[in-house]
């Protein structure tokens, strides 16, 4: 976080990590929120009420040590895991890796976890200012990987305000193979059909074809998901500088915005507007949560920004978009949704 980078740019990138989150969790219990009271900013997605359509993206609290923290500092969302059946270590360390020249992190984690069991009472018992969504996935060595998906959304329904199936992690083997054809469907009727009335999302991958988005948007429909987060970590590297650079893994941050705006623009043209869009990729700014916005977003998420940025980006995200919002003369931030993308 940003009054901090002299001293966590100096650890490992995932020892550094995990003192950020153990800090938040101990702030989210005691602290003053950050948050400002944004009522413009509040939105409707999927039957939710989003305080304001900023959201966490999984991966940064797998396990959901630090909740009621990143709600303090003004996510309207808080989307903790993945979370996998099974408890398992994910992949050999080093496995994290900051890129600064290009604001960007590449992370090989492969789902590293304390598993639903560990993770699912502290999400009964946070304070929850906000959206929590839950975001699961298969473990690495399981026989059957629907099943996988079928157990955690029965277990995390209870406890969440909607769910995400994950299948477009890079650091699994063979994980986003579920996207495609009838797996990629009978993947999605199962997960529907264990769901019961919590909300289910779906999480894309960038490194897409035509085709590919074209059947992802046909099944989404077809088994009536209620949103596509756009997207994950993508496994090209678009011109980077940093020493990292290639490292494998999957890469996010400020390269991803290109993609991510790509992306977006078709995704919502294969659902046809039809399913909500929540865009993640190199959402450092209240400018660029605004484009997405305009692009078609209902939601964005942050993950790598909060690196770079510290701890206040979020609550400056907010006051950026609203005085975008205002500058233009929207009264709400749904009305922004998709003005550029008719």
């Amino acid at each position: 976080m940003a009054f901090y980078h002299p001293i966590l740019f100096r650890l490992d990138a995932e020892r550094a990590h995990t003192l950020t989150i153990a800090a938040l969790g101990a702030w989210g219990k005691a602290g003053t929120p950050l948050a400002p009271s944004v009522p413009r900013l509040a939105t409707t997605v999927a039957g939710i009420a989003f305080p304001n359509p900023v959201g966490l993206a999984a991966g940064v609290d797998k396990d959901g040590r630090a909740i009621d923290g990143f709600f303090g500092l003004g996510f309207g969302s808080v989307e903790i895991g993945t979370l996998t059946p099974l408890a398992q270590p994910g992949n050999p360390k080093p496995r994290i890796f900051r890129l600064p020249e290009d604001r960007a992190v590449i992370n090989r984690l492969g789902f590293n976890n304390g598993g639903l069991n560990g993770a699912l009472p502290r999400a009964q018992s946070a304070k929850r200012d906000g959206v929590l969504g839950i975001n699961v996935g298969a473990n690495k060595d399981a026989s059957d990987r629907t099943a996988d998906y079928v157990h955690g959304v029965t277990r995390a329904a209870p406890h969440a305000d909607y769910i995400t199936i994950n299948i477009s992690s890079p650091n699994t083997p063979g994980l986003r193979d579920l996207q495609h054809g009838a797996a990629l469907r009978d993947l999605l009727a199962a997960c529907t059909a264990a769901k019961g009335t919590t909300p289910i999302f779906l999480k894309v991958a960038p490194d897409l074809e035509p085709a590919d988005i074209d059947d992802i948007a046909g099944a989404a429909l077809d088994n009536r998901i209620d949103a596509l987060i756009v997207n994950n970590t993508t496994i090209s590297r678009p011109g980077l500088r940093s020493a990292n650079a290639k490292e494998t893994g999957g890469l996010s941050g400020a390269p991803l915005v290109p993609l991510a705006r790509q992306r977006l623009s078709d995704f919502r043209k294969a659902t046809g507007a039809g399913i909500p869009l929540i865009s993640v990729g190199g959402v450092d700014s209240g400018a660029e949560a605004y484009t997405r916005l305009r692009a078609g977003a209902s939601l964005v998420q942050l993950y790598t920004a909060l690196v770079y940025e510290g701890p206040g980006l979020p609550a400056r995200i907010l006051r950026e978009l609203d005085a975008l919002l205002t500058r233009d003369g929207f009264a709400s931030a749904g009305d922004a949704v998709g003005v550029d993308a008719r």
